[in-house]
């Protein structure tokens, strides 16, 4: 499946804890809790149809851009965001 990445909208939905990604039936997230003036990201989850489109580099590029936004604390449970923090080195200033 081939998506327009910059089409496609970021959801807070903050009821659920989670940054999402909606492309048809398929929903993309990134999963947070929130204290104080802290966001812990811990789980990325995008489903296999979506794999390889970019999209949970987009979830995470959003969620950090969240994070700034809001004078938000990083703090990284999950291994994709790690990553990605590793290959954007712009965001270091926001971790805990």
């Amino acid at each position: 499946m081939t998506v327009d990445l910059e089409a496609l909208p970021v959801y807070n939905n903050e009821t659920e804890g989670q940054f999402e990604i909606a492309v048809g039936d398929e929903v993309a997230r990134l999963e947070y809790t929130r204290a104080n003036s802290t966001i812990t990201y811990t789980h990325t989850v995008v489903p296999a149809t979506l794999e390889g489109e970019g999209i949970g580099g987009k979830l995470a590029r959003h969620a950090l851009e969240f994070a700034r936004e809001n004078n938000l604390k990083v703090v990284v449970r999950c291994p994709f965001v790690n990553s990605y923090l590793q290959r954007h080195p712009e965001y270091q200033s926001l971790l805990v």
